[in-house]
C-alpha cells in the first residue's frame, strides 16, 4: 500500500505526529469529562445551598423574610411573572432532579441562562410564592472558558515541545548510524560507540561495526593478494627487461618488447593505486597550489605541454602522495588523448563564503567522450573506447574518483565547447580531515 503524500515520509515526523495525537486526544477527553463532571460537581451543590436557603427563608418570622432576601438575593415573584424555563443540559436535569430532593416531589424549576442567569423555584411544601434565586457564573462558562481554552492550548503547546524534544533524542541515534554509513561509504574508518543507546540501536550499531570490520578485514587481505602478486610479477618483469636490453640483434624489436613491459608494469600499478587509494595515508594541511607545479613541472622540462592557471588557494587538508596521483592521472589521462595542443590545468575558489570549495580543472583538446559515457566512464574497467583511444586500463578516472571522494569532494566530466573535454574536481574546503582519518 502506498503512502500518501500528505503523510509524514520522515520516521522522526511519524513519530512526533503519533505522540501529539495521543497527547492531544486525551488531553481533549480529559478536558470533556472534567467540564462535564465539574458541572455536575459544582451545580449540585449550588442547588444544595439554594434549598437550604431557601429553607432558611420560609423558616424565618415574616418581618425577617425581607432582610434574608436582600442578604441572599432572593426575589419572590407571582407565577404570571415567572418566564417559561429553558432546558439545557446537563443543568436543568441536575437542578430539577437535586431540588426535588432537598424540598419535596412536587417541587418546580425552571431555568434561565440568558444574563442575568437565574433560577425559580416553587416548593409547595414550604409556601405558596416562586422564589428567584440569582445564578452566578460557572467556572467553565461565560468569560472564564477562554482562560480554559488558554490553559488548554497552553498545555498542548508544551506537550508539543516536550514531545519534540523527545523524539529528537529517541531519533538521535539512528541520525549518527546514517552518518556513520555515510562516512563509512566515503572510505573513511568508522567505529559507532554503543553506549547508553536503546538495545534495538545498540545491536544495529554493534552489526554496523561487525560489518566495517569485515569490509576492512576483506579489502585489507585484497591488497595483501594483490601487493604479493605484483611482486611476484614484477621480479621475472625485470629480468626480462634486462635480458632484452642485452640483446642487441634486433633493437627495433627489444624497443617494443621493453615498451610493452613498461606497460605491463604500469598496469600492475594501476591496480595496487586503486586498491589502496591512500585511505591510510595520514592528512596534512597544505598548499594545493603549490603541489600543482611540483606534479606539472616534470612535463614541462622539454617543452610547455602543461600551461597552469593558478589562482591564491586557502590551506587544504589533503593526501599528499593521493592528491599528487589524482593529478598526474587527470594529467596523463589529457596528455594521451588530447594533449597534442598542450593541458591547461585551473584551480580557482568558487561557492559563497559559507560553503566555498576549490575547483580544479584539467582541459584538453582532444574528441571528448559521448555524452551517454560522461558517468559510466568513472566505473573500474571503463573507457570511453568510441571517442577516445583504447590504452590503459581502465583505471584512472576510477582511481581519481575514490580520491576525491576521500577528500569529501566530487568529480565529473564535461565536453568542452569546441571539442575537448575538462576533468573538473570539487573539494570543499570546509571539511577538515582529522590526521590519519581513512
Amino acid at each position: 500500500m502506498k503512502t500518501p503524500l500528505w503523510f509524514p515520509q520522515s520516521f522522526f515526523a511519524r513519530t512526533l505526529w503519533l505522540v501529539l495525537v495521543v497527547v492531544l486526544f486525551s488531553k481533549a477527553l480529559t478536558l470533556v469529562y472534567l467540564m462535564a463532571n465539574e458541572d455536575m460537581i459544582v451545580d449540585r451543590q449550588y442547588s444544595h445551598g439554594a434549598a437550604l436557603t431557601l429553607r432558611a427563608y420560609w423558616a424565618a418570622d415574616p418581618e425577617d423574610r425581607p432582610r434574608i432576601a436582600k442578604a441572599a438575593g432572593l426575589k419572590v415573584e407571582p407565577r404570571e411573572a415567572v418566564p417559561p424555563g429553558e432546558y439545557h443540559w446537563p443543568y436543568s436535569p441536575i437542578f430539577e432532579s437535586q431540588m426535588q430532593d432537598e424540598l419535596g416531589a412536587d417541587t418546580e424549576v425552571r431555568y434561565r441562562i440568558q444574563s442575568p442567569p437565574s433560577l425559580w423555584i416553587h416548593a409547595p411544601s414550604l409556601g405558596p410564592d416562586w422564589i428567584k434565586v440569582p445564578m452566578y457564573p460557572h467556572p467553565l462558562r461565560g468569560q472564564r472558558i477562554w482562560s480554559v481554552l488558554g490553559w488548554f492550548f497552553g498545555i498542548g503547546f508544551l506537550s508539543t515541545a516536550a514531545a519534540w524534544i523527545f523524539v529528537r533524542q529517541l531519533n538521535a541515534p539512528h541520525k549518527r548510524l546514517v552518518e556513520a554509513a555515510r562516512q563509512f561509504g566515503r572510505g573513511r574508518k568508522v567505529r559507532l560507540e554503543v553506549g547508553d543507546t536503546p538495545s534495538e540501536m545498540g545491536d544495529l550499531y554493534r552489526a554496523f561495526n561487525q560489518m566495517a570490520e569485515d569490509i576492512e578485514q576483506a579489502a585489507q587481505e585484497r591488497e595483501l593478494m594483490l601487493a604479493g602478486v605484483s611482486h611476484d610479477l614484477r621480479t621475472p618483469l625485470t629480468r626480462l627487461r634486462l635480458s632484452l636490453e642485452l640483446m642487441s640483434q634486433d633493437a627495433e624489436l627489444t624497443e617494443d618488447m621493453v615498451r610493452d613491459i613498461e606497460d605491463m608494469d604500469q598496469i600492475l600499478g594501476q591496480f595496487l593505486a586503486f586498491v589502496r587509494d591512500g585511505r591510510d595515508e595520514p592528512v596534512e594541511i597544505g598548499d594545493l597550489g603549490s603541489l600543482i607545479n611540483e606534479v606539472a613541472a616534470p612535463y614541462n622540462n622539454t617543452e610547455p605541454r602543461v600551461r597552469l592557471f593558478l589562482e591564491p588557494l586557502p590551506d587544504f587538508p589533503l593526501r599528499r602522495v593521493s592528491m599528487k596521483r589524482l593529478l598526474v592521472n587527470l594529467i596523463e589521462n589529457a596528455l594521451n588523448h588530447g594533449g597534442a595542443n598542450g593541458v591547461e590545468v585551473a584551480a580557482f575558489v568558487s561557492g559563497d563564503s559559507s560553503a566555498p570549495y576549490i575547483v580544479l580543472s584539467v582541459l584538453d583538446r582532444g574528441a571528448g567522450i559521448e555524452p551517454g559515457e560522461l558517468e559510466s566512464i568513472f566505473n573500474p574497467f571503463t573507457r570511453g573506447d568510441r571517442a577516445r583511444s583504447t590504452k590503459g586500463t581502465g583505471l584512472g578516472l576510477a582511481i581519481v574518483k575514490r580520491i576525491a571522494a576521500l577528500h569529501g569532494g566530487s568529480v565529473e566530466l564535461r565536453n568542452r565547447s569546441g571539442g575537448g573535454l575538462e576533468a573538473r574536481v570539487l573539494l570543499p574546503v570546509g571539511l577538515m580531515l582529522p590526521r590519519g582519518a581513512a
